[in-house]
């Protein structure tokens, strides 16, 4: 199995492994400005061609696939930007639909190396409000590695920096009041058949009741859909022969140097599939005029469901793949 990248006319990355399109990282998206305009991954899809990402469903057409985002960021005595998308939820008010929808936008690729098991790639970003104002000068960096024959990662790495006067909070709506909505920080959605799916975390498997856990992993299961999903002409690993039977796996892992690490979590099965760390779950966190916030994060998609024992060794992987990435 060979890794292969390639720029898809100045707006999208595609990378490759063997004739299987692992993932899109969309890095110049024309997305309507309330919909938080910014990078995302999208299609996101394991080494047996199974898609498990999910691209502006209709009831959260701002989720799209796995994006870095933050639904409450703010200035003292200026107010809130989304860099989310859609409606704002602030104290006392609840959801609105305000003018405050802000765009991360691509500046350049600083970095960029293929081999034949591994690429990765670095970026700058800037954080521009809906006035036009940069917040944050943001270095990023992700990786795709190959862990074994079902199973490849995905490492995520973010240098926001303050380039503001002024200190910024960021925060959720639960910082802002409701309850068990965490939500911001690196987050997938999951394809519609996810639903109802099994959520995983050390020593435990269960549903919703794992919102807001605290642990240094978090895995979702779940089956897809048995026609029209998957391209019959490619070849199938044999445990995969019976269509009835074919899951996937996808694991957050959170850096155990990361800020309040093991991290809460931002978790649905019902009614729909998601998965985030979210380290601004129920408490802001203030970024100083010139500081920096740095989060690591590995993603390991796989094929199948091999159950709590097997979602623990894909999160070794992925800490595995931290620390190797780490010491580059």
């Amino acid at each position: 199995m060979v890794l292969a990248i390639a720029d898809r006319a100045g707006r999208a990355l595609d990378v490759r492994c063997g004739d299987t399109l692992l993932a899109t990282y969309v890095y110049a998206p024309d997305d309507p400005a309330v919909e938080s305009p910014r990078p995302y991954f999208h299609p996101v899809r394991t080494l047996a061609g199974d898609e498990i990402s999910l691209y502006r469903p209709h009831d959260h057409v701002w989720h799209k696939g796995i994006a870095w985002s933050l639904p409450n960021v703010s200035l003292p005595n200026v107010g809130t930007e989304n860099f989310w998308g859609g409606p704002t939820y602030t104290r006392g008010r609840g959801y609105e639909q305000l003018p405050n929808n802000g765009t991360i936008a691509h500046r350049a690729f600083e970095w960029m190396t293929v081999t034949a098991d591994r690429t990765e790639i670095g970026e700058r970003l800037d954080w521009i409000t809906a006035g036009g104002d940069v917040w944050f000068d943001e270095t990023r960096s992700f990786a795709v590695a190959l862990v074994d024959a079902t199973a490849w990662v995905l490492t995520f790495a973010t240098r926001m920096t303050n380039v503001s006067a002024y200190p910024i909070m960021i925060g959720s709506p639960t910082t802002e009041g409701r309850d068990n909505a965490g939500y911001g920080g690196l987050f997938w959605r999951g394809p519609r058949s996810f639903s109802g799916g099994t959520v995983y975390a050390p020593g435990l498997a269960g549903g919703d009741e794992l919102m807001g856990i605290r642990a240094d992993w978090l895995g979702f299961a779940g089956r897809h859909e048995q026609a029209g999903s998957l391209d019959a002409s490619r070849p199938r690993p044999a445990q995969f022969d019976d269509v009835h039977e074919r899951g996937s796996t996808v694991v957050f892992v959170d850096a155990r140097d990361n800020p309040a690490s093991p991290t809460r979590w931002f978790v649905r099965a019902q009614p729909y599939a998601c998965l985030c760390p979210a380290p601004f779950f129920s408490t802001e966190v203030p970024i100083a005029p010139g500081a920096t916030l740095a989060l690591h994060y590995a993603v390991v998609i796989a094929d199948g469901d091999a159950g709590p024992e097997g979602a623990q060794r894909l999160a070794d992987a992925g800490h595995t793949a931290l620390m190797t990435w780490r010491q580059q």
